[in-house]
């Protein structure tokens, strides 16, 4: 099952999604271009124009550079079907384009091969008898749905036009205007962030998701309305920076590093480049995870509240840095992260009878329960045991993992060992704290989509973890001189 992992919210380097409105003339092309070269700061401006070439009008003359004009790549579409406007970005990213301009959008919902027309098109595929335009809409749907994340996933700032037309009631007479309607799908608005309505020149911003922009009405807006945008979405904010910023942080935890290198992955910037923050050393974010995620580890490991089943634990979570070398705390000298491990774990191995089991931490923790304080020491009181609804509610979530029935009850035990770190007969034997470690493991894995299949997973791999040293236990016997 798929694992979420919630983290601090930040614009980081957030890309602008604009929609301009506006009747013919209003301004729409020029004032993208105007933007575009702004939130561009020196990358390369796409313009995908439907309006047959009116882009063209803004692009340089030859030989004449004391006219006004705006350096752009551009890209005429006659037919404008979602599969093109997909295409049209993946060129897009392609070329590495900062600002895609979409003028206009319109067309891809009432032009030629837009929306409408394919809705047309398959109700005359369907036929009358099979529901006519409204079975239509399903395949169309997900077209533009498929449109919509192209547009919506791309790398850069993207700007998009759209025409409207003046809309009217009727009431019984008496026709009145209330206003303008954009060509589109109604509620498109809501794929942007920022919509500016043009009249002559002129732009409104009737909606967005930045309070300092709500209201702003400039004449020929461009430079300074597109910094404002910037502005508001965080423009600039470095998401390497924010995870080494959290990275270096006082007694960050193995977990947590583990977390940081995956929102790395996720954002594609684990190869990034830095300097390093305490050597300033050139290193990359990956090089400087793999760096804390080891001394994350050696710091638990020399710590006075390491436990066998913490040992264990770490052991099987920082597999991939088995081979990884570190310096020994005690000699100094470079070992393998797998053998400083299975050292340290054995060093705080319980001493009994049979072989001890690691355990698990309960749901949402990290770290083992802390040893008895000095004040718990020596005292002849027995722990607590069981409790009957304790008890009962093993049961009940016992089944929830998939071993409720009465015949798995050998798997009942041996789970039930190797969670709490211990070899028991009964679960009569366990304690009050054991059983509360016990039901918060089982709660975790019962509230997820495949727990009985996850649950066991767990369960093989402390199994797993518990062999290994007990093999390795085994080849230092052999190895120490006798007598």
């Amino acid at each position: 099952m798929t694992t979420f992992t919630f983290a601090p919210a930040t614009r980081e380097t957030a890309k602008a999604r604009i929609g301009i409105q506006g009747p013919g003339g209003a301004g729409k092309t020029k004032t993208s271009l105007r933007m575009a070269e702004a939130l561009a700061q020196g990358g390369l401006i796409g313009v995908v124009d439907s309006e047959r070439g009116s882009a063209l009008k803004y692009a340089p003359v030859p030989g004449r550079p004391d006219i006004n004009a705006h350096e752009f790549v551009h890209l005429p579409m006659a037919f404008c079907s979602p599969e093109n406007l997909i295409a049209a970005v993946k060129a897009a990213i392609e070329a590495r384009i900062a600002v895609l301009i979409i003028d206009s959008w319109s067309h891809y919902w009432a032009g030629k091969g837009g929306l409408l027309a394919r809705v047309d098109e398959e109700a005359r595929k369907a036929g009358t008898g099979s529901g006519g335009k409204f079975t239509a809409w399903g395949p169309v749907n997900e077209l533009e749905q498929e449109m919509l994340d192209a547009l919506l996933n791309f790398p850069g700032h993207v700007i998009l036009t759209m025409r409207t037309k003046n809309d009217y009631s009727m009431e019984g007479k008496t026709v009145t205007k209330v206003g303008v309607k954009t060509v589109q799908r109604e509620g498109a608005e809501y794929e942007v962030d920022v919509l500016i309505d043009m009249i002559a020149g002129t732009g409104t911003v009737t909606k967005t998701r930045y309070t300092a922009l709500d209201g702003a009405c400039v004449h020929h807006p461009g430079e300074d309305f597109a910094e404002a945008i910037l502005e508001q979405l965080g423009q600039g904010v470095d998401p390497v920076q924010v995870i080494v910023d959290e990275l270096v942080a006082d007694g960050t935890k193995f977990e947590r590093v583990t977390e940081l290198h995956g929102r790395a992955v996720s954002k594609g910037v684990l190869a990034n480049g830095l300097l390093h923050p305490v050597t300033a050393e050139p290193t990359t974010l990956g090089g400087l995870l793999t760096e804390y995620g080891l001394q994350a580890i050696v710091t638990e490991l020399t710590g006075e509240w390491l436990t066998y089943q913490r040992a264990l634990e770490l052991h099987g979570k920082a597999r991939a840095l088995h081979a990884e070398e570190v310096s020994h705390p005690k000699s100094g000298e470079m070992v393998s992260l797998e053998v400083l491990i299975r050292e340290y774990g054995q060093a705080v191995r319980p001493v009994t009878d049979a072989p001890s089991a690691p355990s698990a931490p309960p749901a949402g923790q990290g770290q083992s329960t802390p040893p008895t304080t000095p004040s718990d020491e020596g005292q002849d009181q027995a722990p607590t045991p069981v409790s009957p609804p304790q008890m009962r509610m093993m049961h009940a979530c016992f089944t929830k993992v998939g071993l409720g029935h009465k015949d798995l009850r050998e798997q009942r035990l041996r789970a039930t060992a190797l969670i709490i770190g211990r070899p028991l007969s009964s679960a009569n034997e366990l304690t009050k704290d054991e059983a509360q470690t016990l039901l918060d493991t089982l709660t975790n894995y019962g509230s997820r989509e495949n727990a009985a299949a996850d649950f066991e997973v767990m369960v093989t791999g402390l199994e797993d973890a518990a062999r290994e040293m007990a093999e390795q236990d085994a080849r230092q016997a052999a190895l120490q001189p006798t007598g």
